[in-house]
């Protein structure tokens, strides 16, 4: 069983991955608009990834005879200044969800829920993957700029991303 501290954690935390989704999702629309749909894209598989994130807290309490709580969300920004402006939003969101992904795993051993601790390991080693790929392609757009033949192709290598959902763990 889970604690009522590490409950309320958790639902907190998936309260701000499904924002996270909202976030990516005002992206992608953002992106489209500018007729990048790679980078719509990009944001749209991100969308979906953070949503999958959400769905296994969720799953998580509920596993654990907790309770979730499905949340209000508030709405993420919906305009952006560039291309550019969206990856560097980007990267400083994964930053924070790092932290809070790290604030989650410092209550579980507090808590000395051993449990929760090992199921978060997930999320520690998948903000290290979200930080570098959000950094990744910021550093791109940065060195080509927002106009030209260097856009075009990073939009192209955006649009061949899928979602790939997370295996599920061995039984």
């Amino acid at each position: 069983m889970i604690s009522k501290k590490m409950e309320k954690a958790i639902n907190t935390q998936m309260q701000r991955e499904i924002y996270s989704a909202s976030l990516y999702l005002a992206m992608s629309s953002y992106c489209s608009g500018l007729d990048l749909n790679g980078f719509a894209n990009w944001y749209r598989i991100q969308a979906m990834e953070e949503m999958t994130h959400a769905m296994k807290f969720y799953d998580y309490i509920i596993e654990q005879s907790g309770k979730a709580i499905v949340p209000a969300v508030e709405q993420p920004p919906q305009e952006f200044d560039s291309p550019q402006a969206t990856f560097e939003g980007a990267l400083e969101h994964e930053k924070k969800v790092t932290a809070w992904i790290n604030e989650l795993v410092d209550i579980a051993i507090a808590e000395k829920d051993h449990a929760t601790n090992i199921f978060l390991q997930w999320y520690v080693t998948e903000q290290v993957e979200e930080e570098a790929h959000a950094n990744e392609i910021l550093q791109k757009v940065k060195r080509i700029g927002t106009q030209g033949p260097g856009l075009f192709m990073i939009d192209q290598q955006l649009a061949q991303r899928v979602f790939t959902p997370p295996a599920a763990p061995a039984e």
